[in-house]
């Protein structure tokens, strides 16, 4: 009986998200009110109590309001504005130039706010009125943007990498080290198809600025990424070199931004203030949500469901790839519906104890199961990163001409998850260097 008590709430889960229910409480209640039915109202309360402080007390999540404070520092000195001038001097003179650049900066950027969502925020502000003013097709600039989501959340320090580390209990740095390639692969095969597609549609990119660049401007340009190159230096080797935890590393890389902002004299009270309650405010949301999952975790565990379903698949002989083929189809679709933390911990509590009996390397299913869910934000009818976008760009772009600008980046994307899960080591052989 109780298995399907499990299903049920697990259905249930789906169900009260598609009414509109915040994931809170659509993780925690079903969970709360099925065990106050199966171990009792006292047993239930101490369990809850007992879960949150855990969740609260561990100090692998300290990673997280670090990280968002370095990005939310690094915004405000003018860091991610930096990056994207660099990489639009350097490619302007290319058709097309301004997407490739906005691919490019992801990386900076994504490096300095910790997420996707916040990267495309970013990047929006910078490059669209640009691409626009340039005469670039809406839906091909927007759509190109909303796609650089899906590279940022491949580059360290990632949110979602430290979640998938902590509930996993894989190594937070060799998490954080094996985004860097998958992150650069997205980038290479973005420049190249942006390069023949606009070769091929002249009219998506119109106008090439053919301002005669100098060398000399060129170094000029980089000399503005200073201060990203220090924080992924900082962040980067405190890691490499084994003399700070990945939580350390976070800490001197937000002290990192902050001593950048006094430097930059961009350093303010208002500044500072609006930096520390938008990272209050996120962590508080996030750890709500953990707290639920984790309570759901519990409920899960104790219906008996993980390891019923853990068998079947075991029993089930399938391969490798066909396991991570099916689950690859399903973080798809949840990614199109749910936010990438909902899909994580939905599924963990069931998968895990499945992918360590079929030996399946942790790491890299994590940056398997990264990348499907940011290939949901941007796939219609409910992509996450689309609607950030248009929330952006406003009434100048309709959502129709960015669904039909990212398209082509969701094939590309599928294009790149085809080469991560043939070939694990594009993801493990950075960490298995430098650990």
């Amino acid at each position: 009986m109780e298995p399907f008590i499990g299903l049920f709430g697990f259905v249930l889960i789906l169900v009260l998200m598609a009414m509109g229910c915040h994931i809170t409480i659509a993780i925690g209640l079903p969970a709360i009110i099925s065990l106050f039915f199966m171990l009792g109202i006292p047993q239930t309360l101490e369990l809850i109590s007992s879960q949150a402080f855990k969740l609260a007390s561990d100090y692998s999540f300290t990673a997280v309001p670090l990280f968002l404070f370095m990005g939310y520092i690094a915004m405000e000195s003018g860091i991610t504005k930096s990056a994207f001038d660099a990489a639009e001097v350097w490619l302007r003179k290319i058709p097309g130039g301004l997407a490739m650049a906005s691919c490019v900066a992801s990386v900076p950027i994504g490096a300095c706010m910790g997420s996707g969502v916040p990267a495309t925020v970013a990047l929006a502000k910078l490059a669209v009125p640009e691409m626009i003013n340039k005469k670039y097709d809406k839906g091909f600039a927007t759509g190109t943007i909303a796609a650089t989501s899906t590279i940022a959340s491949m580059i360290p320090p990632s949110i979602m990498m430290v979640v998938y580390a902590v509930y996993t209990q894989v190594s937070l740095g060799k998490m954080l080290l094996a985004g860097y390639i998958p992150g650069i692969l997205s980038i290479v095969i973005y420049v190249v198809a942006i390069y023949f597609r606009v070769r091929r549609h002249p009219e998506l990119a119109p106008e090439v600025n053919t301002t005669p660049i100098t060398r000399i401007e060129k170094i000029k340009a980089l000399k503005g990424l200073w201060g990203i190159g220090v924080i992924f230096l900082v962040m980067f080797l405190s890691i490499y070199t084994g003399w700070f935890t990945a939580t350390e590393a976070a800490a001197l890389s937000a002290f990192t931004a902050f001593i950048i902002m006094i430097v930059k004299k961009k350093c303010t009270w208002a500044a500072l203030r609006q930096g520390l309650l938008e990272t209050v405010e996120v962590t508080a949301v996030l750890f709500i949500i953990l707290i639920a999952s984790a309570i759901f975790v519990v409920f899960i565990d104790v219906t008996g469901l993980p390891r019923i379903l853990s068998n079947a698949i075991v029993a089930a002989n399938l391969p490798i790839w066909a396991f991570l083929a099916v689950l690859m189809v399903v973080y798809f679709v949840l990614g199109v519906f749910l936010p990438a933390i909902a899909s994580l911990l939905l599924t963990i509590p069931i998968l895990l104890p499945v992918m360590m009996q079929m030996n399946i390397n942790l790491i890299w299913f994590g940056i398997l199961f990264i990348k499907m869910s940011e290939i949901g934000a941007i796939t219609p009818p409910f992509g996450m990163s689309v609607f950030v976008i248009k929330g952006v760009v406003g009434d100048n772009v309709s959502l129709a001409e960015i669904f039909k600008g990212i398209s082509w980046y969701v094939v590309l994307e599928l294009l790149v998850v085809v080469l991560l899960m043939a070939f694990p080591i594009i993801s493990l052989w950075l960490p298995s260097k430098l650990f």
